[in-house]
Order: C-alpha cells, then structure tokens, then sequence
C-alpha cells in the first residue's frame, strides 16, 4: 500500500456526503491527515469549541489559472510600482492575520490556534504556500494555501491596504498558469471570488479533476514568484 492509500484510508469517500454537511468529524491535524483530506477533495472547517469537522462541499468553487478572466483594471493595479510581491517569505505571519484581520460581515474567525500551527507544519513540509503583498515594507495583505499535484487549494486571504489581497491573488493566478496548473480551489462560492474569475462546479466533476492533478508531481518546497 503506497503513502497516498494509507493516508486516504481515514476518511470516507466524498462523493457518498450530502452537499451542505461535513464528510467526517473528529481526528487529528497532523500534517499526514491534511494531506489525505486534500487527497480527497476534503479540508477542515470548524469554530472554536466544536470538533474538527471535514468538507467536501457540492459545488465546488474553483478558478482555472489560464482562464485569462482577469480585468485589466486589476492589472493595472498589480503592476502599480508601490506594490512588493513575494512567496513564501512570511506564511506564520499571514495566517496570523488571516484569523485576526476583520472581516466585513463576519465575527470571530475559524483559523484557530490549532489550525495555524498544522497550517505552518505543512508550510515547513513544504505543501503549503503563502502570498505576501508589501507597501512600504510592511505586510498589506496576502493569502496562503495548499499545493498538491497540479491544484492550489486556497484557504483564506486578508488585507490591511485596500486591493492588497487581490494583487496577492493576481500574482498567484499568474504563478500557476506559468506553472501549468490546473486549478485553484476557491471552496464555496463568494462574490469576491467570483469577480476573479472563479466558477461553481459539480463536486464530482471537481473530484474526477483531482484524480488526474494528482497524477502531476507535487511542487513543494518554497515558492519564488516573478514580480
């Protein structure tokens, strides 16, 4: 049994979950359970307080990296010189504010103390990755997530500087399509993901794409982007 098999075996298959409820609950965070779930078209998301709970929600929201849906307004925005963009040069620090950056409409945050120490496991094992969008020398916004196969699954994103998190995205999109990657993992659908270009899709269409990506070798280790 390979690595892949004895990792997918703690969880039950997706495709048999109803589309608006957690697949499984309980387990652990480890970094060999992330990677199964994300394996299986799964992630966690829970609130402080309750058990870890595992999604594979129906649709599946995702963006296409060579869709060319960026808007040239946003391109302007990304090549305005004040703009730095780096990769992988301050992940703690961006999940950090993922859960403490608030957010319109929301209170409290899911990235809890535990998930953020699995989340920096995983960067150190080099799956997951982070964005950094800096203006004059201070963090102004970014995204992290998981790389494997040929897919990014996106996790969360914030900004401190209005349209700092977009341009951390734009340079994201523009990483793996030079990459040849196949997909983006948005989750579920919003509006703000949706105006960038991603698009609802069949859960198990999404899983069918997931099988061949992870025919593809895992780009792991630090990210480098051209900015």
């Amino acid at each position: 049994m390979t690595l892949r098999q004895r990792r997918a075996v703690a969880f039950p298959n997706p495709r048999n979950a109803p589309p608006d409820q957690p697949v499984a609950w309980g387990g652990e965070l480890g970094v060999d359970w992330l990677l199964a779930a994300y394996e299986n078209g799964i992630f966690p998301w829970y609130s402080k307080g309750q058990p870890i709970l595992w999604w594979s929600p129906d649709p599946r929201f995702l963006l296409y990296p060579n869709s060319d849906r960026i808007s040239p307004s946003l391109e302007r925005e990304a090549n305005r010189p004040r703009w730095k963009v780096t990769a992988d040069s301050a992940f703690p620090e961006v999940i950090e504010a993922c859960a403490e950056v608030p957010r319109k409409g929301q209170e409290g945050t899911w990235i809890t103390v535990e998930m953020i120490d699995a989340y920096i496991a995983l960067h150190e094992a080099g799956y997951a990755h982070s964005v950094e969008c800096w203006l004059d020398d201070n963090l102004a916004g970014g995204l992290y997530g998981v790389s494997l196969g040929a897919g990014f699954f996106g996790e969360s994103m914030f900004f401190r500087k209005s349209n700092a998190s977009k341009v951390a995205f734009y340079y994201l999109i523009r990483a793996l399509a030079g990459w040849r990657f196949t997909f983006i993992d948005c989750q579920v659908p919003t509006g703000h993901l949706g105006s960038l270009g991603a698009t609802a899709v069949p859960r198990n269409h999404f899983l069918d794409l997931l099988r061949k990506t992870l025919e593809i070798p895992t780009r792991r280790g630090n990210w480098m982007l051209e900015h």
